[in-house]
């Protein structure tokens, strides 16, 4: 038999764990998608018209403002997502269940590799819900080539296999699902100070450096640079290599502290 047997086998059967407890208990995935869909229809109706007269400068047009903010909305969405990843991590950390697992001869990564693999499924389909709302009200991506949408999707993608390690060691080191939530809430508060509702330039002088240096900003620039055309220029590269270095990262801290808590 394979030695990776054993591991697929194990952490498929983790994943379909994951994926029954999010289909019995849909609140809190539901709850937290709410909230870049409320920022979408709030931004779009509500802000709109003030908010494109400002960034494009040739008067009101809510369609040109659907179009900027879709993509630090669609990465907004992955951040409130994973949120619950980091909730269920600690949940399974503090109510023995792990300590059950760990009894039990199954692999000992596969427990941590059902949260990643589930959450990640769980963004993709969470982005794919916000795009549907967004095209429903009047998103257009009709430049985009065939393989800038799989550019796109691919960096959704790792940008969700990214936050997700990340979550999951928030999850790990956090002593309840309460401090867990409080410790994810970074993961959504920071595209909020990016360029995702307004250009940087627009922001003040002290916040600048936050929004410019930060993982969401590059992320979103290269996805209005796939999806809608605008100058990528060197954030590909920063939001490739933030992805990366965030699941190395992420990944390091979350192994290191789930073995060490097996001991």
């Amino acid at each position: 038999m394979s030695a990776l047997s054993p591991v697929i086998r194990d952490s498929s059967t983790m994943l379909r764990r994951n994926l029954l407890h999010a289909r019995r208990y849909p609140s809190l995935t539901l709850n937290l998608l709410l909230t870049p869909i409320m920022m979408l229809l709030l931004f779009v109706y509500v802000f709109g018209d003030t908010m494109s007269a400002g960034i494009g400068g040739s008067g009101p047009d809510r369609s040109e403002y659907i179009a900027y903010i879709v993509p630090g909305l669609l990465l907004m969405t992955i951040g409130s997502t994973v949120i619950g990843t980091a909730v269920s991590v600690s949940t399974d950390m503090t109510e023995g269940i792990i300590a059950r697992f760990r009894t039990m001869a199954i692999h000992r990564g596969s427990v941590l590799i059902g949260h990643v693999v589930g959450s990640v499924l769980q963004s993709v389909m969470s982005v794919v819900l916000v795009g549907a709302v967004a095209v429903a009200i009047g998103f257009r991506s009709t430049d985009a080539s065939a393989w800038e949408w799989l550019a796109a999707f691919g960096l959704l993608v790792l940008f969700a296999l990214a936050l997700t390690w990340i979550a999951v060691g928030m999850g790990l080191v956090s002593p309840n699902a309460e401090a867990a939530s409080n410790n994810a809430m970074p993961l959504i508060l920071l595209p909020l100070i990016s360029s995702a509702f307004v250009p940087v330039d627009a922001l003040p002088g002290w916040l600048r450096p936050i929004a410019e240096y930060q993982p969401f900003t590059p992320a979103i620039e290269t996805l209005r640079g796939l999806l809608l055309g605008s100058e990528i220029g060197h954030n590909g590269w920063l939001a490739a290599a933030w992805c990366l270095g965030l699941a190395v990262l992420g990944y390091s801290w979350s192994t290191s502290t789930f073995n060490r808590d097996q001991k």
